[in-house]
């Protein structure tokens, strides 16, 4: 029996990190002994430009019971089967990353090798036909995926737009209604243990002291204990990732509320448009170094497809993360442990991997080392998987209209991207390690879409009968097409709210 029990769990900022944690807490830590508080402080505000998310949010949601529906109703969301890329490898050009899979597996084949050999021949088409959240996007059409595995609309997936504020307050509600006790206030000191270098307490601006046995940092970019207390170092993917600016702006409704995010290219970013069902959220992320503040705020405003309802909101950023995410009785999660840009909407996910692995790794108050470099170092192959997945796309371009994307092109990437790339360059193979993000669909349509062509294909392929392929395609392609016709239009699904 375990005989030191973590008894006080304290979260430290709230926002969409914040109360992630302390509604996974509620729902699984409370068992009538253990006390989990949240503090936070009205006073400081949270960076809430997030807004769209990728399908393992549906299973974080279903964990903590939340009702589909009633989530959508209450964050203003809407549904996203991808992201479209516009403008990354020419500068003219489009594609488009799809949640979900390109057509059906064969014999144990990707099916992806199986439409590389076979492209050539008359009726095959672009491998995006074979995607029904692909198609369906290109339509502006959604459903939720069908439970039988012979549909077409099987291999659909999608994740969620919302307002990331809404979404926060969402989950707050559900928190203190399960016991999670909030405490208002602003945190102006830390104290740690003289013996362990655990972090005893906090110290409130009005006096008052928070105690506890596990510390979880949600304090944003500060990284109020992980960081500034524990003096866990930052380790910089900024040679990588050299975007360190944003501009955020919100918009008008709008009228065709598209099923996925767009990310445009710019000479020295990128920019994100983000239908949701009460407003447009919108962005410019990019490089100070090749890019003045005040022509990216022109940029943005110049590109906007509906009218700005506020004012523009400048951020800063450091692509990275922290050399480890648990140090003590300290875990960080979301901004206080680390942050790579917002291109394939993968901070959301970092949170909820934390959260999940903490639980899997729960402490005693010996805070065993065992059970926290584990985690550490699965973090960290979370971490570092996600930006390979996302350098990919600034290295693997054709563009040199600007010293940005040319620097880009020539840049030295990550050895394990660098053998990923050179594998699929070869004959098309991706292979995923332990639990990483991003599946196979994914890498091929990122690396197809930003012009990386396969040599050839495995020969394994060569063993199918080439003819009865050829006349299957065309017959799976056209299946896909007429499934997703007959959805509903998404725009149709969230209606404009009528006037008063």
């Amino acid at each position: 029996m375990n005989q030191l029990p973590v008894r006080h769990v304290v979260i430290v900022g709230g926002g969409t990190a914040g109360w992630m944690m302390g509604a996974a807490a509620a729902r699984f830590l409370l068992d009538g002994e253990r006390s989990i508080t949240l503090v936070e402080s009205d006073e400081i505000g949270t960076i809430g430009v997030g807004e769209a998310t990728i399908p393992p949010v549906l299973g974080f949601n279903r964990m903590l019971g939340i009702d589909e529906d009633e989530f959508i109703r209450a964050t203003n969301g809407t549904y996203k089967l991808g992201i479209e890329f516009v403008g990354w490898r020419t500068g003219a050009d489009r594609y488009f990353h799809p949640f979900g899979t390109h057509g059906r597996s064969i014999e144990g084949l990707n099916f992806h090798q199986i439409w590389l050999k076979l492209q050539a021949r008359g009726g095959v088409g672009d491998l995006g036909g074979y995607s029904p959240s692909t198609v369906a996007a290109a339509l502006g059409r959604f459903a939720r995926p069908s439970g039988d595995p012979a549909s077409s609309l099987s291999g659909l997936s999608y994740a969620y737009h919302f307002d990331a504020g809404l979404y926060a307050a969402f989950l707050r509600r559900r928190a203190e209604a399960s016991g999670v006790e909030r405490v208002e206030g602003r945190v102006v000191g830390v104290d740690r243990d003289a013996g362990t270098g655990h972090v005893a307490r906090l110290r409130l601006e009005d006096g008052r002291q928070v105690e506890g046995d596990l510390f979880v940092d949600c304090s944003g970019f500060r990284s109020l204990l992980l960081g500034e207390t524990m003096q866990v170092p930052f380790e910089s993917y900024a040679k990588w990732l050299r975007c360190d600016r944003a501009i955020a702006v919100p918009s008008a409704r709008a009228a065709s509320l598209p099923p996925f995010t767009r990310s445009t290219a710019h000479r020295a970013g990128w920019q994100w448009r983000i239908p949701l069902q009460h407003r447009t959220g919108n962005g410019i992320v990019y490089a100070s170094d090749y890019f003045d503040d005040d022509e990216a705020e022109r940029l943005l405003l110049g590109r906007l497809e509906e009218s700005p309802i506020a004012a523009p909101r400048r951020l800063s950023f450091a692509a990275g993360r922290r050399a480890r995410l648990w140090e003590g009785n300290v875990v960080a999660l979301g901004l206080a442990g680390g942050f790579l840009e917002p291109l394939e909407s993968t901070s959301i996910h970092l949170i909820q991997e934390g959260i999940s692995k903490l639980f899997a790794l729960f402490p005693d108050r010996r805070f065993s080392a065992v059970e926290r470099d584990q985690y550490n170092s699965l973090m960290g192959d979370a971490y570092e998987s996600i930006r390979d997945f996302i350098i990919l796309h600034y290295h693997a371009t054709e563009r040199s209209d600007s010293p940005f994307w040319s620097d880009m092109a020539s840049m030295a990437v990550p050895d394990t991207l660098a053998a990923k790339i050179a594998l699929f360059r070869e004959k098309g193979r991706i292979f995923r390690y332990d639990d990483e993000l991003f599946s196979i669909p994914s890498w091929v349509a990122v690396m197809l879409g930003q012009g990386i062509v396969p040599q050839g294909y495995d020969p394994v392929v060569d063993a199918l009968d080439e003819d009865r392929l050829a006349t299957a395609l065309p017959h799976l392609r056209e299946a896909v097409r007429r499934a997703v016709v007959g959805l509903p239009a998404h725009a149709d699904i969230f209606p404009p709210p009528t006037a008063a």
